[in-house]
């Protein structure tokens, strides 16, 4: 007996399983992503824009300020408007800073370094030094140095130890950094020759601390480096003088001591 056979027609249909589309962001989501990243760069710039204004005293910030022309100018500052400071002799400068240890020394440097290229905004640290000091040695500066033209010279602290004695050498050394075009007049320095150091007129303040090692004793001697803010004449006894004017050109990465040996 023949078997019916099923139309076409009448097969069941098995629907087919589709996979629905990812549903699409909304159209603020865009917005706050780019508003985001608008956010993140503009606070990005800010902290940029305030670590290179805020520390010219970091070489690389220094620098980029140059690049764009920025660089703070110092005052051009007279015994008359200095900004106010300590003035302190050979003793207190060693009790001040000899006691630091190289991490207070690093942080030390750091601000003043920043507060001579600020014109001392912030004077707290401002220090200046007084005292007899001897010349050691002298010489001109030159393009590899903090700046130049002008004169560098190392001199030691004497002290009187009461008023029967003479005075006798103290571990304490200024490295005394004069910004001069008139750089011949190093030649009127002379090992041996006595500098004295007064808070007026020389107003030669403190912008780096340092420990050197001197011959024959072992322990270490203070070394500070000093350069004078009051512009204008400085006199070398009785028959010669130069002119000290503000530097136009520094170089943070050239570091002190400037005399490094």
């Amino acid at each position: 007996m023949a078997q019916p056979v099923a139309h076409p027609e009448s097969r069941t249909t098995v629907p087919r399983t589709l996979e629905e589309p990812p549903p699409s962001r909304p159209a603020y989501f865009w917005w706050l992503l780019a508003n985001a990243l608008a956010l993140c760069f503009a606070i990005i710039s800010w902290v940029v824009c305030l670590n290179v204004f805020g520390h010219p005293e970091n070489p690389r910030n220094y620098e980029i300020l140059r690049k764009l022309k920025r660089l703070p100018v110092l005052k051009r500052y007279t015994v008359l408007d200095v900004p106010n400071g300590n003035a302190l002799a050979c003793k207190e400068l060693y009790k001040k800073y000899f006691g630091y240890t190289e991490a207070q020394r690093a942080r030390a440097n750091t601000l003043l370094m920043r507060n001579y290229l600020t014109n001392f905004d912030r004077p707290l640290l401002l220090t200046y030094v007084e005292g007899d000091y001897q010349v050691e040695t002298v010489r001109k500066l030159s393009d590899k140095d903090f700046f130049d033209p002008g004169i560098v010279m190392r001199a030691q602290a004497l002290v009187k130890p009461d008023d029967f004695t003479n005075p006798l050498p103290y571990p304490v050394f200024i490295e005394y950094v004069f910004p001069t075009n008139q750089v011949e007049a190093a030649a009127s320095f002379k090992s041996g020759d006595i500098l004295s150091v007064k808070k007026s007129p020389n107003c030669a303040a403190v912008v780096h601390i340092s420990k050197i090692k001197t011959a024959g004793d072992d322990e270490p001697a203070l070394l500070l480096t000093v350069i004078p803010i009051a512009y204008g004449s400085y006199q070398i006894g009785d028959a010669h003088s130069f002119q000290i004017e503000p530097p136009l050109q520094l170089r943070p990465a050239a570091g002190f001591p400037v005399i490094k040996n």
